[in-house]
């Protein structure tokens, strides 16, 4: 007798029995500091690319799109990444400049969340990340562009091996 996907599906281990443990009350006051506490954490246990993240955006329909791309940069409260402005994802945020950006690393059961406004930063940014990039020959590409998400709110989630998962929430103040 055949399994049925959904009780092939219930039957996978949900996350790791050893688990980092998360204590909000020592959280920094800032978003981006515990993010990178999580993210040297990440680095010193092994994660893989713990520098991607999903980018989900809406477009001038309303419908929502989501892709992978790698964190660039994260300063001033602004975390950075860069692509196409001729993309679904440049389209997107011309018409609607609002964002989500989610991290997630299943080792360590851990994921982090912002929502946010998006900016386009200047060209000498995007000129800079291109020019950075392997295996480039063209020196510049118009297309290429940089933005920044100020996040609006920030949620850090760490799961338990008994779902008892900590959540822990930053919102930006009007």
């Amino acid at each position: 007798m055949s399994t049925s996907l959904r009780d092939r599906l219930r039957s996978l281990p949900a996350f790791p029995a050893t688990l980092p443990t998360f204590d909000p009350s020592t959280a920094p006051d800032r978003a981006d500091d515990l993010f990178l506490q999580w993210f040297d954490d990440a680095l010193e246990r092994g994660v893989a690319q713990p520098h991607v993240f999903t980018l989900s955006t809406a477009g001038p329909t309303g419908h929502v799109t989501a892709r992978t791309l790698i964190l660039k940069d994260l300063v001033d409260g602004q975390w950075v990444f860069a692509g196409a402005r001729s993309t679904r994802k440049g389209i997107d945020l011309a018409a609607n400049p609002s964002a989500a950006m989610t991290f997630y690393w299943p080792e360590l059961g851990r994921q982090v969340r912002l929502t946010g406004e998006v900016e386009e930063l200047p060209s000498t940014v995007a000129a800079a990340d291109w020019a950075a990039r392997p295996a480039v020959t063209d020196s510049h590409n118009p297309d290429w562009a940089a933005w920044a998400l100020t996040p609006t709110e920030v949620e850090f989630w760490q799961a338990s091996h008994d779902r008892q998962h900590v959540r822990h929430w930053y919102r930006a103040t009007p």
